[in-house]
């Protein structure tokens, strides 16, 4: 069993000790947060060691793995202190705040020889992972335009800011919202090279933006639109979706179904001529313990076999987080 930590047990905090806890592989031996309240009940209920001090929880639960769902500003200092005493670490996105921060990380993890993960939960999603697997065999021809879209009810009037609309902790919808979609952006498409036209506007907030709009442009030569907006309150939820056009077609994807018309009937891939629809129960495996969504269980699930064989190529890697940094950095200094 992979003796498994937790430090912060917010909403994600206490998703990832729901799955770690009924997970055949992963054993959850200690907690750490700052409320008594929620530490009283994980006394009462759980079966694991429970602390407000994480340097103390490292030092004393012998971990051989450790996810971090804090807030963005301690996610520096509390991964290279796992890092350091030889822990896998699973880090919960944003990934840093700083390019520096995550450029040590990064560092740290190579040169320990390390699993390293970031929570971007949509590279598990089987829609967004269909989509991929499309555009590689061309189904749409050639793809010529992009967007890619996220939208949700977080900041929806003028209140007290919490540490999410807070720059110097969670940093505003850029952060928080837009990163994923610049993530899932460069997962299925390819890396973003260049950003221009960027608009990072308050609605509700004062000390940081609500909403992102900007001009994306690919190391493949693609060009698309980034549109991210958490003061949206005709969602429910966040909502992520990209839509992709090519020349022998258009797929709309978000991470329950997909619509995908094609010019042509493609066989091989068992799609017809005109529109199409996949949904995620058809794309997606089983878990062995579903909370919220397969995807969760699903990353989770990957980040202990790579530990269990030793490898270091992951598909959501600290390196892959700290790109997204970087064009959150780009669309910040654009926005200027």
């Amino acid at each position: 069993m992979i003796k498994t930590g937790i430090i912060g047990l917010g909403k994600m905090g206490l998703s990832h000790a729901s799955i770690i806890n009924a997970h055949r592989d992963l054993d959850l031996v200690s907690v750490c947060d700052t409320s008594n309240l929620i530490l009283e009940a994980m006394k009462k209920y759980g079966s694991f060691e429970v602390y407000t001090d994480y340097k103390k929880m490292i030092d004393e639960s012998d971990l051989n793995a450790l996810f971090i769902a804090t807030p963005t500003k301690y996610h520096s200092e509390m991964v290279i202190y796992a890092l350091e005493k030889g822990i896998h670490v699973f880090c919960e996105k944003p990934f840093a705040l700083t390019i520096a921060q995550g450029e040590n990380m990064v560092e740290l993890a190579k040169k320990n020889k390390l699993v390293n993960q970031a929570g971007y939960h949509n590279r598990f999603i089987g829609t967004f992972n269909y989509l991929k697997k499309l555009i590689e065999n061309k189904a749409i021809g050639e793809v010529y335009h992009f967007i890619g879209e996220a939208y949700g009810p977080v900041v929806v009037k003028r209140k007290e800011s919490t540490w999410r609309s807070d720059s110097s902790e969670g940093g505003g919808c850029l952060f928080d919202y837009a990163s994923h979609v610049i993530n899932l952006i460069e997962y299925v498409l390819d890396d973003i090279k260049e950003v221009d036209g960027v608009m990072l506007k308050k609605i509700y907030s004062s000390g940081v933006e609500d909403a992102v709009y900007g001009g994306l442009y690919l190391a493949n030569g693609l060009s698309g639109q980034l549109s991210v907006n958490w003061s949206d309150e005709t969602y429910r939820k966040m909502s992520t979706q990209i839509t992709v056009q090519g020349t022998e077609g258009k797929i709309i994807t978000d991470a329950q179904e997909m619509k995908i018309y094609l010019k042509k009937e493609n066989k091989k891939l068992g799609l017809e001529k005109g529109w199409n629809m996949r949904y995620i129960t058809d794309l997606t495996d089983p878990v062995d313990f579903y909370l919220r969504g397969e995807e969760y269980s699903t990353q989770v699930d990957y980040f202990a076999k790579c530990i269990a064989s030793g490898t270091l190529e992951n598909v959501n890697s600290f390196e892959s987080a700290l790109h997204t940094d970087l064009i959150i950095e780009s669309l910040k200094n654009k926005s200027r």
